[in-house]
């Protein structure tokens, strides 16, 4: 089993993959949309890896984290979620922010997951409850930061804005500031995307 790798990029690919050369080998490593990103040809890496087995593939996930690896286990080990939805929302949704989606049971965040439908959702805020050690919270409970994301998220779709920019745009905003806040710089970047 392959548990880290250690190299240098050589590519990144249109298919969510980046070739890593470890020792003269290359190796072709899937990652999530948000590491794609980060993993510039040419500079150094280190991945945390999950070596998946099926009988007709093997295929190497990496991590820049050992917490994002480790929630993508705890995904892939629930009922219903593939190695591809798991990818698919931890670039949605980092460790942290999971967390917080499940704790606050904001269904609506977990459908920004393309793929993800509102009873799909509801379904993984259940399972994913005891998996990931969330404790339960009434409904005052919610964190500053998930209900303020949760503000802005629902203020952006009443402005007609679609999920997609939605998505993206939320993954750039910090997520210790209060709804206004939140909201200007969301209003800001979208505006700058769409001038």
């Amino acid at each position: 089993m392959i548990g880290s790798l250690r190299g240098s990029v050589l590519e990144r690919n249109v298919d969510g993959t980046v070739l890593l050369e470890v020792g003269g080998v290359g190796y072709l490593v899937a990652v999530s949309t948000r590491v794609l990103a980060e993993l510039e040809p040419g500079t150094p890496v280190f991945l945390y890896v999950h070596h998946h087995i099926r009988e007709d593939a093997q295929t190497l996930f990496g991590f820049t984290s050992r917490d994002d690896r480790q929630t993508f286990q705890v995904l892939i080990a629930t009922h219903g979620i593939g190695p591809a939805l798991a990818m698919a929302i931890l670039a949605t949704h980092p460790p942290a922010a999971l967390f917080d989606v499940v704790a606050n049971n904001d269904v609506a965040a977990l459908t920004l997951v393309p793929g993800v439908g509102k009873k799909t959702a509801e379904r993984l805020i259940v399972e994913l409850r005891d998996k990931l050690s969330v404790p339960m919270l009434d409904g005052a409970g919610t964190s500053g930061s998930a209900s303020a994301v949760a503000d802005v998220r629902d203020a952006l779709a009443g402005l007609g804005y679609g999920t997609d920019e939605i998505r993206d745009v939320l993954r750039e905003l910090p997520s210790d500031a209060d709804s206004a806040t939140l909201l200007r710089d969301a209003l800001k970047t979208l505006g700058a995307r769409r001038a």
